[in-house]
């Protein structure tokens, strides 16, 4: 126990001279978590709150496409701007390329006409199914220009795909509208109230939105939720610059042949190693956890909201920074030079990264990446926390995601053990 309590002093005192070592393994994370969380946040705030700048070129004199604005406009997700008049559609584009604008929606010269002439026939099937004279606008021609969108490349899909749901949303409206109109006139011999109009066209139903959390409370996550816990996975597992490296220098120098001819173990070494590691993991996530708990508010970002369940948050990371280290020092003892050790650990855990869940959620992955997923310990990582923070569980029910993490931490062990001996460091 003496001998192990001297190393780990030893790996401490050359942990703190390298300066470089702790502003990468403390400054860099927190300074991750902060611009993602930030990004992340502006993103939510996009979609929910700010608008996005469309162009809207009206070429219809028609009373429909009138109502057609108007429902756009209700969307509540564009600040629209309408086009100059006579300003074609190669002008539009380039002023997109500049950037006025990320969006431009053109409504064609016949719009009125064709979706009033798309009610009549849609009416007139109604009443001949009725049993009803529906007059001769079943044979007529309905077919119009269709609304054209442009939109900036720099727009990902996932965007546009809500932007063109919300855009088809007011069409339906519009063209609903029509129908009733048509229908009603049809039947009664004038036009339709706009009381009732209003009501047949507005009553919807609300709809409830509520999380699903294990501890019977409905706080809705935020992005320092989703984002911090993932990221401080990710300054964990970063630990392998540093300590991957480290043991490269120690092979390297020949201090684990000098080890070998005092009278203790190089396991001995390997175990402070591990503790010393252990203990930095564990602050990181003190750190970042507490930074997203106090100073995000300060910087206009959400607060992190702590589990309930604090000793269950220690032990989760506590298996989660072991598992790191478990890691680290696995690509360390196999990685001949320093550069290798550094080059395969930076890039297997962007991978591993990747794979778990922390760039792209596991749900939106292909069925052919679900085995693969759970080979990442990221992704065991990933889903405890989550347990925790999101669902609102204690210790308990996240032992399903403990477990395989503490499994692959214990093969990562024996794989290093193995390759102690096949190298007769011990």
């Amino acid at each position: 126990m003496y001998k192990l309590g001297a190393t780990i002093l030893k790996d401490l005192r050359i942990l703190l001279r390298d300066k470089i070592g702790l502003v990468l393994m403390f400054g860099m994370p927190v300074l991750l978590v902060i611009v993602i969380t930030k990004i992340q946040n502006s993103t939510f705030e996009l979609v929910n709150k700010n608008k996005i700048t469309l162009i809207l070129a009206n070429r219809d004199t028609g009373k429909v496409s009138l109502e057609m604005i108007q429902a756009v406009d209700k969307i509540g997700m564009f600040k629209i701007i309408e086009a100059e008049k006579g300003e074609s559609d190669q002008q539009l584009t380039d002023r997109m390329h500049s950037k006025d604008a990320l969006l431009a929606l053109i409504i064609p010269k016949d719009f009125s006409a064709m979706v009033t002439a798309k009610a009549k026939k849609v009416s007139a099937k109604a009443l001949t199914s009725f049993g009803l004279e529906g007059g001769d606008t079943l044979n007529k021609k309905t077919v119009a220009d269709p609304i054209t969108l442009y939109y900036h490349p720099v727009l990902q899909e996932a965007f546009r795909r809500s932007v063109d749901g919300a855009l088809h949303s007011a069409l339906q409206m519009v063209e609903s509208k029509q129908v009733l109109k048509q229908l009603y006139f049809s039947l009664n011999e004038k036009d339709l109230p706009a009381s009732m109009e209003n009501e047949i066209l507005n009553n919807r139903s609300v709809i409830n939105e509520t999380p699903v959390s294990k501890d019977g409370s409905r706080a809705v996550p935020n992005a320092s939720q989703h984002n911090v816990p993932a990221w401080t996975i990710f300054a964990m597992f970063f630990v392998v610059m540093s300590l991957g490296g480290s043991i490269v220098r120690e092979k390297q120098s020949g201090s684990s042949t000098r080890l070998k001819t005092l009278p203790t173990n190089y396991l001995v070494a390997m175990w402070s190693k591990q503790i010393t590691y252990l203990g930095v993991t564990l602050l990181q996530a003190a750190l970042i956890f507490s930074i997203g708990a106090w100073l995000f508010p300060y910087i206009n970002l959400p607060a992190l909201n702590l589990p309930a369940d604090i000793t269950g948050l220690f032990i989760v990371s506590l298996l989660c920074g072991w598992c790191a280290v478990s890691y680290a020092i696995c690509v360390g003892v196999f990685a001949e030079t320093q550069e290798q050790a550094n080059g395969f650990g930076a890039v297997s855990i962007v991978i591993l990264a990747a794979l778990g869940g922390l760039m792209v959620p596991a749900f939106a992955m292909p069925d052919s990446f679900r085995t693969v997923i759970q080979l990442s310990p990221l992704h065991w990582c990933l889903e405890a926390y989550y347990g925790l923070f999101l669902e609102g569980g204690k210790l308990g029910d996240v032992w399903a995601n403990i477990i395989p993490l503490f499994i692959i931490a214990i093969a990562l062990q024996l794989i290093t053990i193995w390759a102690l001996k096949r190298k007769k460091l011990i």
